[in-house]
């Protein structure tokens, strides 16, 4: 090879090499052109080298394969996230706000004199027999609850029953929604009896006890006795009777096309009814329950009475009744705060239907929650001596504990008789084997 030629070569092989990044590096720059303050830019994670880096030449760079794919900060599921928390904290406080809307509504249309009317009717014998009333209605409904628990196997005394009872009916008209003294009711006797499940299902057991007794007795009352309802219900009777037979061959449809997974997945709801029905339809419980559900029912409704005359309603006792009972599953709607919002609503529309006026049925409305409200006044007493008590306790373990840990622990080493020669100090004089 000539020398010509063994330059030209070593000529080539060195701008090949210049040409030629190193591995994982990619230039920035043209070969031949001018040096930039940098000249090489690693390829990291979070770029992408496929797409074109500041200074080069969009002709030199590689495609990206995925242009269609965008980047994680504009994808939809990112987007969708605070629409999904906005419509999760809707559902949570749509029965307050559906509560405070149906308040507002009322105060718009009635006016506030009809509420400090009905304030100013409430006296202090008032308050007295709302108390007496509210005391029996719930010793009844906590000796439900101890029959439910029984049948499901756990040990629950009428005595703290009734407490805790009175606690759950304070929170649950002190606190919105007018479910969570439930709800910590049933925590609470889950977590005391040991087994969680069973506790809870006692105190659900023993709150559709009393929802089913008041439907009832609620229908069969408003559909026998003379009130707006039905009246209604005689207006619309063929409507109803075709919903009812439509829903009924809905439901046909949808049991006899089940698969086998819904039918095993169905096997927890039944397992449920089976139990529920062992414990309310019992032979040694349904007596007790309907009693006690019956009896509890009918201290709902003289309560109602002894609102409607204190808020100074002239109707006898039979136009009064349906009403009441109206009042109640209105109550048992969960779109209230406190209990307030549609018992005041329904009761307006109801004595409005019957003739007595909306803005009578709104003080008497009023004057029940009030009542009510008295009723549970002794589920507070309850709730600071458990917290008192709970706190007192706490502070001895604390202490119990700090004296465990400080207090001077027993001499390993043995008794002083073991020893063959006396060390007592108060002797004064050396230890010799001529003073043992």
């Amino acid at each position: 090879m000539t020398a010509p030629v063994e330059e030209a070569v070593e000529a080539h092989r060195r701008a090949g090499a210049e040409r030629v990044p190193p591995r994982g590096v990619r230039t920035c720059r043209k070969p031949d052109a001018a040096l930039p303050d940098v000249t090489l830019r690693t390829c990291s994670s979070t770029t992408n080298p496929r797409k074109a880096l500041p200074g080069t030449d969009p002709r030199t760079a590689v495609p990206d394969p995925r242009p269609h794919e965008a980047p994680l900060a504009e994808q939809p599921a990112a987007e969708a996230r605070p629409t999904k928390k906005a419509l999760r904290a809707l559902r949570t406080h749509f029965g307050t706000l559906a509560g405070t809307a149906i308040l507002g509504v009322l105060v718009w249309r009635l006016g506030t004199g009809v509420l400090l009317d009905g304030l100013r009717r409430v006296d202090a014998p008032t308050l007295a027999a709302a108390l007496a009333i509210g005391a029996v209605t719930t010793v009844l409904s906590a000796w439900r609850w101890c029959v439910v628990a029984r049948g499901l196997g756990i040990r629950l005394p009428l005595g703290p029953a009734v407490a805790d009872y009175y606690r759950a009916l304070f929170l649950n008209a002190a606190l919105p929604g007018g479910v969570l003294g439930d709800v910590h009711r049933a925590v609470r006797h889950g977590q005391s009896s040991g087994d969680m499940g069973r506790g809870v299902r006692a105190v659900v057991l023993e709150r559709t006890a009393g929802q089913i007794a008041l439907v009832v007795v609620g229908v069969t009352v408003l559909l026998t006795q003379p009130s707006p309802v039905l009246q209604e219900t005689r207006r619309f009777a063929a409507l109803l009777g075709l919903a009812a037979l439509g829903g009924l061959a809905i439901w046909a449809a949808v049991r006899m096309g089940r698969t086998t997974g819904a039918v095993r997945r169905g096997r927890a709801p039944r397992a449920l009814l089976v139990e529920a029905r062992h414990v309310l339809l019992g032979r040694r419980n349904w007596p007790a329950v309907l009693i006690s559900s019956v009896a509890t029912l009918a201290g709902y409704v003289v309560m109602f009475l002894l609102a409607a005359r204190v808020a100074g309603t002239t109707a006898s006792v039979t136009e009064l009744v349906p009403l009441a009972v109206l009042a109640l599953l209105a109550m048992a709607l969960p779109l209230n705060v406190g209990g307030w919002g549609p018992r005041e609503g329904v009761t307006a529309w109801s004595f409005a239907a019957a003739g007595l006026g909306a803005s009578q049925g709104l003080t008497v409305a009023v004057v029940y929650g009030v009542l009510s409200f008295a009723a549970a006044l002794p589920g507070a007493l309850v709730l600071v001596a458990r917290w008192y008590l709970g706190l007192r306790a706490k502070r001895v373990r604390q202490e119990d504990v700090t004296t465990e840990k400080y207090a001077p622990k027993a001499s390993t080493s043995p008794a002083r008789s073991s020893f063959p020669f006396s060390a007592d100090a108060n002797e004064g004089r050396p230890m010799t084997p001529d003073s043992v």
